[in-house]
């Protein structure tokens, strides 16, 4: 029975973490440019639970992941000049106030109380020649990145990426920081669309019945616990009755 109660204890927790994945996924359906998380949950293997502690041979530890999945969402078109997104790899690089670099998909772009092209939070878009500033003039952005400003060219976007998209450290919304040690490579194949948001990679209706079915699932097992624990409870009284 206890094996029987740890067994639908230990398949509640992943569930509690697929809905709080869930929650976040479908709270961000509408930012532009964010990738949605996605859970990950394995039995360890028999080698690996030998190393961990356990108190029987039934008490395998279950493993779960938080991965992001970087699928890129669909072109929405708004014809703004300042929103810009990227066809195919690579992300937006931007610099914090504090100096970091981070990146983003999303091209939601606006222009500063300085002249320089930034994201909201204080984050300008860095181009080849450091933060791009384009002022109150025409702003025109050519599929290889090159920024113009009342026809001359000022800056080039040149879209970034490291090694393994995995090892990127989500910060909040679609901003991801790049680890210590980490090398930023020039994307591979990436293409500028001015007047275009990338929209989310989030299907809100997928989301709302992976949340129904991990509830579901969730609830099953609180239930057959609670009916081992009564099971457990009277077996105690059955024996103690006899003593």
């Amino acid at each position: 029975m206890i094996k029987g109660i740890y067994t639908s204890a230990s398949a509640m927790i992943p569930q509690m973490k697929k809905q709080e994945v869930t929650a976040n996924n479908v709270a961000n359906a509408a930012t532009s440019g964010f990738k949605k998380d996605r859970v990950f949950t394995e039995e360890l293997s028999r080698a690996a639970s030998k190393q961990a502690t356990t108190s029987t041979d039934w008490a395998k530890p279950m493993m779960d992941q938080i991965f992001i999945d970087f699928q890129p969402g669909v072109f929405d078109k708004t014809d703004n000049p300042l929103d810009l997104a990227i066809e195919g790899d690579g992300f937006f690089q931007l610099e914090s106030s504090t100096g970091e670099l981070v990146l983003s998909r999303s091209g939601a772009f606006q222009v500063d109380s300085e002249g320089f092209l930034s994201f909201a939070g204080g984050y300008r878009v860095m181009g080849e020649g450091g933060p791009i500033e384009v002022g109150s003039g025409d702003l025109s952005v050519s599929f290889n990145g090159d920024v113009e400003v009342n026809g001359l060219i000022t800056d080039r976007i040149v879209p970034a990426s490291v090694a393994d998209t995995n090892n990127l450290v989500r910060l909040g919304g679609s901003l991801y920081k790049v680890p210590d040690g980490e090398e930023l490579l020039p994307a591979i194949s990436a293409t500028i669309r001015q007047g275009y948001l990338e929209t989310s990679n989030v299907d809100v209706i997928r989301e709302m019945v992976d949340m129904m079915i991990s509830f579901r699932t969730y609830e099953s097992n609180a239930k057959a616990m609670q009916q081992q624990d009564n099971s457990l409870d009277h077996l105690f009284n059955k024996v103690a009755g006899k003593s």
